[in-house]
């Protein structure tokens, strides 16, 4: 279970006040930013994060920096 970043704090800053984000959303965002990271990862000859991360922790900090966005169709 990841505790930090919060869970809600990530809904807020996927989502915006005209369309905010649920939980859902979230899961498919960063299951897929994680999935592309893993692809990269492997893409260098690499199998792992140079800090031990994990590919979903990498995803979730990357939507609290901003780095990753959500729109809806």
């Amino acid at each position: 279970m990841i505790n930090q970043p919060n869970v809600d704090t990530l809904i807020r800053k996927l989502g915006t006040e005209e369309q905010p984000a649920s939980r859902y959303a979230l899961c498919v965002v960063v299951a897929k930013r994680s999935r592309q990271l893993i692809e990269e990862l492997h893409g260098r000859g690499e199998y792992e994060f140079p800090d031990k991360e994990k590919e979903i922790t990498e995803a979730c900090l990357e939507i609290q920096k901003g780095k990753v966005t959500y729109t809806k169709d």
